[in-house]
């Protein structure tokens, strides 16, 4: 990783790219409900304020503490992405 910027662009990209997936599955299936889609997007906004939070919080150990922050973004997104495939 190369700067807090760079994460910041990161946890923007995955999550914006996560709710627009869930956009375009409720376009393809308007005929659904869509209280789970949206409580995925919803999830996902909570997700990108915490992360952001995160950031800009000062560490001791900067490294260590973006290394855990991009750690949690990748399992957050996959479990995120894994609702999304779920959803039907």
């Amino acid at each position: 990783m190369a700067n807090v910027r760079d994460l910041k662009k990161d946890i923007n990209y995955v999550l914006g790219d996560i709710i627009e997936a869930v956009y375009v599955w409720e376009y393809a299936n308007t005929d659904k409900d869509t209280k789970k889609s949206e409580a995925i997007i919803d999830e996902a906004i909570a997700t990108f304020d915490e992360l952001i939070v995160r950031v800009n919080t000062k560490s001791e150990n900067a490294k260590a503490h973006f290394k855990a922050i991009n750690a949690d973004l990748e399992a957050k997104g996959r479990a995120l992405i894994e609702k999304v495939n779920n959803l039907g």
